[in-house]
């Protein structure tokens, strides 16, 4: 199967709408969009992503499902630096590399200030649940740290070119059946939702990562031995869409010029 995460356009935070900037990226990439082969699309309860889906469900045809938890993982901590109540993955280097457990696997969950504030403890494990609610829909179940195809069918690739010495047992399927699912949503969520996906810690992903609005993040299944599933990742923040249309990347969720080209 295959997962693509959309972040919401450029957001007026006032209002949890789009500014107009927002709405013309909204409407670039429901161009993109049109003609995707798609089995379900998933939104956030939130206004800014209902507003990114919105053109796109239009050309399609297509209704949402509206999935709670999906909301923004904006649960406020306090920051140990600057003293303000922001969202629980903005740290600066100093802070965040000084204690190990902010790095490594889920460790991030126990450390103050994130663990002082009771609705990340609560709301993290129903996000993981939640995506892996999703995912067993299509047929995978997760095993420990990876997935499982829960109808038993087996395939072995040796290989990802078809002309290797070491020919495929198996062969890529020839047509794009398999389902594919656009999740609607923002920065954090999608950030957790990829640490749970990839065993990759949040933390790292939120601070190594930039993740444009109207973005696409795309994971396929690579299901390569016997029934085994794993989720790898085929593109981060990709914005072609938006270059193609000579629209500019908004700087919304990074500290850095971005690349315009």
């Amino acid at each position: 199967m295959r997962i693509i995460f959309v972040r919401h356009g450029e957001p007026d935070y006032s209002t949890d709408s789009l500014t107009e900037k927002g709405k013309r990226d909204a409407e670039i990439l429901a161009g993109r969009i049109k003609n995707w082969n798609i089995k379900d699309i998933y939104v956030s309860p939130m206004g800014r992503a209902k507003d990114t889906a919105k053109p796109s469900l239009d050309a399609l045809n297509m209704e949402a499902i509206e999935m709670p938890w999906l909301r923004e993982f904006s649960y406020k901590i306090t920051s140990p630096i600057s003293g303000k109540q922001g969202v629980p993955w903005d740290f600066v280097p100093s802070y965040l590399y000084s204690d190990e457990r902010f790095v490594s696997g889920e460790e991030w969950i126990n450390v103050s200030p994130i663990c002082d504030n009771e609705d990340i403890v609560k709301n993290y494990p129903i996000v993981k649940d939640g995506i892996d609610k999703i995912i067993e829909k299509y047929g995978y179940k997760r095993t420990g740290k990876y997935y499982t195809r829960m109808d038993g069918r087996e395939r072995f690739l040796k290989s990802t070119v078809m002309d290797s010495k070491y020919a495929t047992v198996d062969s890529f399927p020839e047509d794009d059946s398999e389902p594919t699912i656009v999740i609607f949503c923002h920065l954090g969520v999608i950030c957790l939702m990829l640490s749970h996906l990839l065993n990759i810690p949040f933390e790292l992903l939120t601070h190594g990562f930039f993740i444009p609005t109207t973005s696409l993040t795309i994971l396929n299944t690579e299901e390569r031995w016997g029934t085994e599933v794993s989720f790898r990742t085929q593109a981060v923040g990709d914005v072609a869409h938006l270059l193609m249309e000579g629209e500019k990347i908004s700087n919304a969720g990074s500290f850095a010029r971005v690349f315009q080209q």
